[in-house]
């Protein structure tokens, strides 16, 4: 009686799952998907460049409307540039950091972080992905409201009033440079969100640096009080607004930096509380 030989075949070993196979470009599209399928944003995105339009047209309607009551010294001192930028800059200030924040910390809330890094194990080239599409969003929306205020505000600031045109002296750079501030704000505001990851404490830290800051700064001495906030970003943001201070052959103050030595500044406290986040986020568990 012969007896069956039984065959046991043994498994072949499962091949080791690809290296992941994505580029910047792959995260980037990743990024934007989930940036514009959020309502949040694009409400946020809106409100920014409505309260501006909406604010630069109020204050140059009223500015043209009591112009021939006001005084010589009020009409001296007009600054047509910078009554037209305040709106978007403030928005902006507001609206793009608060997004800033939940760009990253929304993430950590609702515990997606760790499918985004599951599915691209390589944190720095994930957060490089969402600094770039946040800054291209936040510089294409920050122009618009910039662009738009002054030439609204300027329409509604006719004759007699005065007036500008983007061939006025800084103005073209002073609208720019508050589009660049305020990207560069929203970017700064994802770097602390990234050092924080929690939603309220984020936006008490931003909040603090952008508005506190400059109120205890008014408690100091005079010399030092000028010496402190010209580092701060809502004194930096504030030159970048004026027509004069845009203007590389003029400074507002001589306790000023130059709007654009500024900037750098304020890249620099950006990039560096990037670079820092990214370093904390390659260490600590998601």
């Amino acid at each position: 009686m012969t007896v069956g030989t039984i065959t046991h075949k043994v498994p072949t070993p499962l091949a080791a799952a690809p290296a992941g196979r994505y580029r910047l470009d792959d995260l980037m599209r990743s990024e934007w998907t989930k940036l514009r399928t959020v309502r949040s944003t694009m409400w946020t995105l809106s409100m920014t460049v409505l309260v501006g339009l909406v604010a630069s047209g109020i204050a140059a309607a009223v500015t043209r409307s009591h112009w021939s009551t006001m005084s010589a010294a009020g009409k001296a001192g007009f600054q047509p540039v910078d009554a037209t930028l305040l709106g978007p800059y403030f928005a902006g200030e507001l609206f793009l950091g608060i997004l800033g924040i939940l760009v990253i910390s929304s993430e950590y809330a609702t515990g997606t972080i760790r499918a985004t890094f599951a599915a691209a194990p390589r944190r720095p080239m994930v957060i490089a992905a969402k600094v770039l599409v946040f800054g291209l969003v936040t510089l294409v929306i920050s122009e618009v409201a910039a662009f738009g205020s002054f030439l609204l505000g300027q329409a509604l600031l006719s004759s007699p009033a005065a007036h500008a045109t983007l061939s006025s002296p800084g103005a073209l750079l002073a609208v720019v440079g508050t589009g660049l501030f305020l990207c560069v704000v929203g970017l700064f505001a994802l770097g602390i969100a990234l050092l924080v990851r929690h939603t309220a404490g984020a936006i008490v830290a931003y909040v603090g640096v952008i508005l506190v800051l400059p109120s205890l700064g008014s408690l100091l001495p005079g010399s030092l009080q000028h010496q402190i906030e010209r580092f701060l970003p809502s004194e930096i943001g504030g030159v970048m607004v004026n027509a004069a201070g845009a203007n590389p052959n003029a400074i507002t103050s001589s306790h000023d930096f130059g709007a654009w030595a500024g900037f750098s500044i304020l890249c620099g406290y950006t990039g560096l509380l990037l670079a820092v986040g990214t370093v904390l986020l390659v260490r600590r568990d998601a």
